[in-house]
């Protein structure tokens, strides 16, 4: 018995190196013939990024390094992996225009449209989600390895089990942009002292051995992560938090690059304010995402109305506007969720949202408001953080992350912005704002003065830098 299960994984393993072996071989096969149909010698960079269409800050980030690598490399012809395959080419580019005022070249970007996009969807895997959506961007991969072996693959998203495929199957050199990382010290953390959180249920952590099994299971889930992430070339993260975890779980301080992602600074710093005294407005800007924390927004409104119970007819004055991209069928269904929140908390008649604005309307926007909120626990950088501050508003973030490490200071005398923690000490930084308890002015002139760090410019100049040893010997 035991001789046949040995001859048997003897079998499998022998049919699993073949077809490993089989597969490289067509592949190589394919990427020759696209040189060979190519006259002038072209590099083939592709870009993995299946929700390219979304609108949100990775988004940006894509579109400005696809502008920086057509510019800088112009033998070079760019190939998008996305899964919107209900959106067509010039759509997606025209929306990069509306959204993020960025103008890319149609004439040298081609998109390979991916029809397995659900196998990353976390509603694909109701347990062990992190695996089950890393194993599926191998399948995702594979897909678009099949219709476009590249010389250069470049992962935007954080899908870092696509990297050994791209490597070792068509040989491409692999360049990885983290915004964060898929798991986390914080994660385990948080899973080990038993914290509730939208990706620590209940049930989970509220039995010892339902925690002890999660912690083993991430701790496995990142040693892969690990093998995985050192299959890249370059890789770059988008803060000081991002490369903190990224060097302890990679362990790859010669490969890892700090570019912080870019932002709309320049126009947004010559943006005229409209000086209103009729209302307070307070702007959130953020994808409809669990992490980002909406509901935190709301409590700190209603908190905001305890402490202004006396002084009405200014609490009348004061709107909380949430502006923010829906992706899917589960962003629509949250943004529900937060319009039934704000009913049942009595905050209908002061809370607005809106849905997938262009970009002229978020400027529109961004003139009227007063005071910027931002919620999410651990935001890995912020880049509707730095536009808020740019655009002149009064910045109040989360005390984690991004905003604590890289971009909101708040030392006397330099201080650009508040941090909080929860409702109550958002509540109390915003009245603070209101009631002009800071020279709010200086504050406003530090946060705008601090943002170019961040700006489209010192980002292209970032990437092209650590995506440079991409392009040699191709």
């Amino acid at each position: 018995m035991i001789g046949l299960v040995l001859w048997m994984l003897l079998l499998l393993l022998s049919i699993s190196i073949a077809s490993f072996i089989c597969l490289r071989q067509w592949l190589q096969n394919k990427k020759n013939k696209l040189h060979a149909s190519s006259s002038d010698n072209r590099v083939y960079v592709g870009i993995f990024h299946p929700y390219c269409n979304s609108g949100g800050g990775g988004e940006r980030v894509l579109w400005c390094a696809v502008r920086a690598l057509q510019e800088k490399y112009p033998n070079a012809k760019m190939v998008i992996y996305t899964g919107d395959i209900d959106a067509s080419p010039n759509s997606i580019l025209e929306k990069a225009k509306n959204v993020f005022n960025i103008l890319i070249d149609s004439d040298n970007v081609e998109f390979v449209f991916l029809k397995q996009r659900n196998w990353i969807e976390s509603k694909t895997y109701p347990h062990f989600t992190l695996l089950g959506q890393s194993l599926g961007s191998m399948l995702l991969g594979l897909e678009a390895l099949c219709k476009f072996p590249p010389d250069v693959f470049i992962d935007t998203m954080g899908y870092a089990f696509t990297f050994p495929l791209f490597r070792y199957l068509v040989q491409a050199k692999i360049g990885a942009y983290v915004h964060y990382p898929v798991i986390s010290t914080d994660m385990l953390r948080r899973v080990q002292s038993r914290q509730l959180a939208h990706n620590n249920k209940k049930y989970v952590a509220r039995n010892p051995f339902l925690t002890w099994a999660k912690l083993a299971y991430y701790r496995l889930f990142s040693k892969i992560y690990k093998w995985m992430g050192r299959c890249a070339d370059t890789i770059m993260v988008n803060s000081t938090w991002t490369e903190n975890h990224i060097l302890q779980l990679w362990d790859v301080p010669f490969k890892t690059h700090r570019v912080y992602p870019p932002c709309e600074v320049s126009h947004l710093k010559n943006l005229p304010h409209s000086e209103k005294n009729d209302e307070v407005i307070i702007l959130s800007v953020g994808q409809f995402r669990p992490e980002k924390d909406h509901p935190l927004q709301l409590q700190a409104m209603y908190e905001l109305r305890t402490l202004l119970a006396q002084e009405e007819s200014l609490w009348n004055k004061i709107r909380l506007v949430i502006v923010g991209s829906c992706r899917n069928k589960d962003d629509y269904e949250r943004l529900k969720n937060m319009e039934d929140l704000s009913k049942h908390l009595s905050l209908e008649n002061c809370v607005q949202f809106h849905v997938n604005v262009s970009y002229d309307d978020l400027l529109r926007l961004f003139q009227s408001a007063h005071i910027g909120i931002h919620t999410m626990w651990n935001e890995h950088f912020g880049i509707g953080i730095v536009e808020c501050m740019a655009a002149g508003l009064i910045m109040v973030a989360h005390r984690s992350g991004g905003p604590l490490l890289d971009i909101i200071e708040t030392s006397e005398g330099s201080q650009n912005g508040f941090l909080a923690t929860d409702a109550v000490e958002y509540a109390e930084n915003i009245l603070n704002i209101i009631l002009d308890s800071f020279d709010t002015n200086r504050i406003r002139n530090a946060a705008r003065s601090s943002v170019e760090r961040f700006s489209e410019q010192e980002f292209e100049k970032g990437f092209l830098r650590a995506t440079s040893t991409l392009f040699t010997d191709v």
